[in-house]
C-alpha cells in the first residue's frame, strides 16, 4: 500500500473534489434540461412519451457509455485525466447549445448523442483521479461530495427550466439578437449550454495527481480488464446489475415526476420548479453524501462489506417508497414521500463507486469504471424513463397513467437490486484480502 507521504495535501485534494463536483453539476443540468420541456417539445414536434424518453435516454446513453469504455477509459488509465475531462466539458456544452437550434426530432436526437459523447469523459476519469487524491478510508466521503453534483445539477435544471417553461409557456417563438427566430423550448438549451465552457477552463487549474501504487503500463490492452473482471465476476456482475437496477429506477422517477405532477395533480411548471427542484437538490445530495459517509463509518468499525450494505439497505427502503410516491392521491403526500424516495435513490451510488475502486488495481481503474458505467448507464439512463413510458403507452394505453408505469418499474427493480447486492458481499470481502485491492 502506498505511504501516506505520497498523497497530496488535503486542501489540494478537496479543491479538486469541489471543481469536479461543479463539473458534474453542469453535466446534469445539460442532461436534464429535457425533463421540464416534455410538454412543449411533444406539442411542437408531435412526439409520444416513448419517443421523448428515447431522447433523454437511449440517444444520450449509447455514445456516453460506449465511448466511456473506449477510448475514454483507456485514456484515463494512460493519459492526463484532467485534460480529458476539460475537453469533454467543452464538447457537451457546445452540443447542448446546438440542441437549441434543432428543428426536428432527428436533429435533436443527434445533438443529444453529442452531449453523451462529451459527458462520457467525466466520470471514469474523475473516479480514477479521486482514487489517487484520497486513500481508501476517505474515498467514500470524497466520492460522495463529488457525486452531490448529480443532484445539485438535476435540482438546478428543474428550477431553472421550470421557471423558463412558465415564462415561455404561452409563446411559440421568440426573436433573439444575433441568433434570430427560435422556438420557445429551445431557449433553455441556448441559455444553459454556454456557461459550461467556462467550467472547462476552470478544470485546467487542477493538478494531475500521481498514480498511487503502480506504474501505468501503456501497452496493457482492454483484454486485461475483461480478464480481471471475468476472474472476479461474482462481485463485478452482481454489483453492476444491482446498481443498474437502482439507476434505472432513479431515472424513471427523476424524469417522469414533473409530468406526473402536471398530469395527475395539475401542477404548473413554476410550482414544480419550487417544490420538486429544491427537494431533489437537498434530498438527493444529502442521500449520496450520507451513503458515502455511512460506508466510511462502517468500514472504520471493521465492516468489510460496508459499501454493499449501504446499497442493499437503499434498495429495500426504496421498494415501498417509490411505489407509494406515484400512487397517493394528494399532491402534498406525493411531495412528502418524494424526499425520502430521492434520499434513498441516491444513497447507494457513492458507496458503490468506492467499492469498485477498493478492489480494482490502479492500472485498470479507469477502464473498469468505464465498463461499470457502460452497463449501469446504458440500462439505467438508456431505458429507465423508457421502461415506465412503455408500460403507460403500450400496456395501459394511457399516457396520463405514467405514474403507474414508474410504480411498476419500482416493484420489480428495487427488490431484485437488493438480492443482487447481497449476493456480491461475500466475494467483495474475499477480494479485499488480495494485494491488488490495496493500491
Amino acid at each position: 500500500m502506498p505511504s501516506s507521504d505520497n498523497w497530496v495535501q488535503p486542501r489540494e485534494a478537496w479543491y479538486a473534489v469541489f471543481v469536479l463536483m461543479v463539473a458534474y453539476l453542469f453535466s446534469y443540468i445539460d442532461r436534464q434540461i429535457l425533463t421540464m420541456l416534455v410538454g412543449p417539445i411533444r406539442a411542437d414536434l408531435g412526439l409520444s412519451d416513448t419517443e421523448l424518453s428515447l431522447l433523454h435516454g437511449l440517444a444520450f446513453a449509447v455514445c456516453y457509455t460506449v465511448i466511456g469504455v473506449w477510448p475514454i477509459g483507456r485514456w484515463a488509465d494512460t493519459s492526463s485525466r484532467r485534460n480529458i475531462i476539460a475537453g469533454g466539458i467543452f464538447l457537451w456544452s457546445l452540443m447542448t447549445t446546438l440542441c437549441g437550434r434543432a428543428t426536428s426530432y432527428g436533429a435533436l436526437f443527434a445533438g443529444r448523442i453529442g452531449v453523451g459523447v462529451g459527458e462520457s469523459a467525466l466520470a471514469p476519469s474523475a473516479y480514477s483521479m479521486l482514487s489517487d487524491y484520497f486513500p481508501p478510508q476517505r474515498r467514500g466521503k470524497a466520492l460522495g461530495v463529488f457525486s452531490m453534483g448529480v443532484y445539485f445539477g438535476i435540482g438546478l435544471a428543474i428550477m431553472l427550466t421550470g421557471l423558463l417553461a412558465q415564462y415561455i409557456g404561452t409563446l411559440t417563438s421568440l426573436h433573439l439578437p444575433l441568433i434570430g427566430e427560435v422556438r420557445s423550448w429551445q431557449i433553455p438549451f441556448l441559455l444553459l449550454g454556454p456557461p459550461g465552457i467556462l467550467v472547462s477552463l476552470w478544470l485546467l487549474t487542477l493538478k494531475e495527481p500521481q498514480r498511487q501504487g503502480v506504474i501505468v503500463d501503456s501497452t496493457e490492452t482492454f483484454l486485461s480488464v475483461l480478464k480481471y473482471v471475468r476472474e472476479h465476476s461474482p462481485f463485478y456482475l452482481n454489483l453492476t446489475l444491482g446498481i443498474s437496477l437502482l439507476t434505472l429506477l432513479f431515472n424513471a422517477v427523476a424524469f417522469w415526476l414533473p409530468s406526473h405532477l402536471i398530469r395527475a395533480h395539475d401542477f404548473a411548471p413554476a410550482e414544480i420548479a419550487w417544490t420538486y427542484g429544491p427537494i431533489m437538490f437537498v434530498a438527493g445530495a444529502a442521500g449520496i453524501l450520507g451513503g458515502g459517509l455511512m460506508a466510511d463509518r462502517l468500514r472504520a468499525n471493521g465492516i468489510q462489506d460496508a459499501e454493499l450494505q449501504v446499497g442493499m439497505w437503499s434498495a429495500l427502503a426504496l421498494w415501498p417508497l417509490a411505489i407509494a410516491t406515484f400512487q397517493v392521491s394528494r399532491p402534498e403526500w406525493t411531495l412528502a414521500l418524494l424526499a425520502p424516495t430521492l434520499f434513498f435513490s441516491s444513497f447507494p451510488f457513492a458507496a458503490a463507486s468506492a467499492a469498485l475502486q477498493m478492489v480494482t488495481p490502479n492500472r485498470l481503474r479507469g477502464r473498469t469504471s468505464a465498463l461499470y458505467l457502460l452497463i449501469i448507464n446504458l440500462s439505467g439512463i438508456g431505458f429507465g424513463a423508457t421502461a415506465a413510458s412503455v408500460i403507460s403507452d403500450y400496456i395501459l394505453h394511457d399516457d396520463q397513467r405514467i405514474g403507474q408505469g414508474v410504480s411498476a418499474v419500482a416493484a420489480v427493480a428495487a427488490p431484485l437490486a437488493a438480492v443482487l447486492l447481497g449476493r456480491a458481499m461475500k466475494h467483495y470481502r474475499t477480494m479485499q484480502k488480495q494485494p491488488t485491492s490495496q493500491t
